[in-house]
C-alpha cells in the first residue's frame, strides 16, 4: 500500500498519478522534503497529511501555514496546492490522497449526498491546518495516522479499518466547517485563475527563454500586475518560480536516465551550463553530476 511519490502535474497542473485502484482509491505515501519539495499541483481526490518529523511551509489554495511535527493538514478537492521544506532537518510526512466515493459511494447515496458534498462544493473552503492542540483536530490527525498505518502495515481487513477512519475524519470535518456554501472573494478567485493560467504556460514553455513580460502577457496581465498575483498567491515572483521550475525538471531527467547535463540544461532553458550548475546548487544542494550519482545514474559529462 505504501506509494513512492512523484508529484508530476500535465499542463493544467492537475496531477497525473492515480492514487490507489479503481477498486480502492486510496493511497499512501511517505515523504521527505529534504529530498524534495511538493511543487504546485492538483487533483479530484481529497489529501489528509499527519508530519511525523520536522517543519513544512504549506500553501493551501491562498493560504499559507507552517507545519510542524505532530501537526497536519487536509486539502480539499480540485485545490491548488504545495509543500515547501522548513529549515534543513528532513521533513517527513505520512499521506493520505483518496477519492471521495471510497467514503460516499455512489453519487445518489446518503453518505455522498450528507457528508463528501458539503465539503466538496464548498469552493470557499480550500482546507484546513490540523493542530495538534485543538482535541477535535488532534482527533483527526490520529484517524489520519491510524488509517495510514492500517494500509502500510496491510493489518487485517485494512479496507474496511480505512475507510471507517476516513468517515469518522470526513464527519468530524462536517460538525466543525461552515456547512453553508462560501462564496470565495472575487479578487482571491481571480488571482487563483490566473495563476493557474500563468503556471500552465510556463509548464508548457521553461524550456524556450521566457521573460516577465511573455509570463504576463499569458494571462493578459501588465508586469506589475503579474509580480503582484504570484506574490499574492505563491509567495514568489514568476522568473523565481521559473527557475526553481527549470532546476525541478532537470532534477527529474537526471534521476530518469543518462542523457548529457549539457543537453538537459538546454532542454530546460539554461543556455550557460555554468549558471544552470550554480542554480541547481544553490536549489539541491549539489551539482548535478553529483545528483545524479545519488541517483544511481552515473555518466561522464
Amino acid at each position: 500500500m505504501l506509494s513512492a511519490c512523484n508529484t508530476t502535474v500535465d499542463r493544467r497542473n492537475q496531477e497525473k498519478l492515480r492514487h490507489g485502484t479503481a477498486a480502492f482509491p486510496l493511497a499512501c505515501y511517505h515523504d521527505d522534503l529534504s529530498r524534495d519539495s511538493v511543487p504546485w499541483h492538483w487533483h479530484e481526490e481529497l489529501e489528509a497529511v499527519v508530519v511525523a518529523e520536522g517543519e513544512t511551509f504549506v500553501t493551501i489554495g491562498t493560504h499559507t501555514y507552517v507545519i510542524r511535527a505532530g501537526d497536519g493538514f487536509f486539502v480539499n478537492s480540485g485545490v491548488l496546492h504545495s509543500c515547501q521544506l522548513r529549515g534543513r532537518t528532513a521533513c517527513i510526512f505520512h499521506s493520505l490522497v483518496f477519492h471521495p466515493r471510497l467514503i460516499g459511494g455512489s453519487l445518489e447515496s446518503v453518505f455522498y449526498q450528507r457528508y463528501v458534498l458539503p465539503i466538496t462544493e464548498n469552493r470557499g473552503w480550500e482546507g484546513l491546518h490540523l493542530s495538534s492542540s485543538i482535541p477535535w483536530q488532534m482527533d483527526i490527525l490520529s484517524c489520519i495516522e491510524n488509517t495510514w498505518q492500517a494500509c502500510v502495515h496491510e493489518t487485517s481487513h485494512y479496507e474496511l479499518t480505512a475507510r471507517s477512519f476516513l468517515s469518522e475524519m470526513l464527519a468530524l470535518l462536517c460538525d466543525h466547517s461552515n456547512q453553508e456554501p462560501v462564496c470565495p472573494d472575487p479578487k482571491l478567485a481571480r488571482n487563483a485563475y490566473r495563476i493557474k493560467q500563468m503556471l500552465q504556460y510556463i509548464h508548457e514553455h521553461f524550456g524556450e527563454e521566457l521573460t516577465a513580460a511573455d509570463i504576463a502577457a499569458s494571462a493578459s496581465l501588465s508586469e506589475s500586475e503579474c509580480l503582484r498575483c504570484f506574490r499574492a498567491v505563491i509567495d514568489t515572483t514568476p522568473i523565481r518560480y521559473l527557475r526553481e521550475y527549470r532546476v525541478e525538471q532537470a532534477a527529474e531527467l537526471l534521476s530518469a536516465g543518462r542523457e548529457p547535463i549539457c543537453s538537459i540544461a538546454a532542454r530546460c532553458g539554461f543556455s550557460d551550463v555554468s549558471y544552470f550548475t550554480k542554480t541547481f546548487r544553490e536549489q539541491k544542494g549539489c551539482t548535478p553530476g553529483i545528483y545524479r550519482q545519488k541517483c544511481g545514474n552515473s555518466l561522464r559529462d
